[in-house]
């Protein structure tokens, strides 16, 4: 199926690229959530005749991502949690959990931007996290997990 990109996608494309992908992938994920279109003549034709503002709102939202970046970039958030012995939690961090903890600070960030390759947190400890805010920039934080001795 191809597809014109409405939006540059990691590992995928640019702005205004036409790229096959599966049908599913591009039916349940990037049509309804606006990063592509079905390659047909007239969207085609359509997009070009919008390409400008499209690059001009694809500008300004990594120069918005940018902006945020910077402000988080080394930033350390500080998240309680119960624990056992050996320094182990009783359950782990997950992305929501630090997503709190940001909004708490006064950043918004959505729970899909925190990457945690290895997955949750389980140890007490300093951990660096990846926030992905635009397939261009990412921004680096801590996350220090402080143990909450059990009564």
């Amino acid at each position: 199926m191809q597809v014109i990109l409405m939006e540059k996608i990691a590992n995928l494309g640019k702005l205004g690229d036409v790229v096959n992908v599966k049908r599913g992938y591009a039916r349940n994920y990037l049509i309804p959530q606006g990063k592509a279109r079905w390659a047909t003549e007239t969207a085609m034709a359509e997009f070009e005749s919008k390409r400008a503002e499209l690059e001009k709102n694809q500008a300004a939202t990594v120069t918005q991502a940018e902006a945020l970046a910077e402000k988080l970039d080394g930033l350390l958030i500080q998240i309680t949690q119960k624990t056992g012995g050996e320094g182990k939690l009783f359950g782990s961090v997950t992305n929501a959990n630090i997503v709190e903890a940001l909004k708490a600070q006064g950043f918004s960030v959505d729970r899909s931007m925190v990457s945690m390759p290895q997955g949750p947190l389980k140890q007490v400890g300093d951990h660096p996290i990846t926030i992905v805010l635009h397939s261009d920039v990412s921004a680096h934080i801590t996350v220090s997990i402080l143990g909450e001795a059990m009564i």
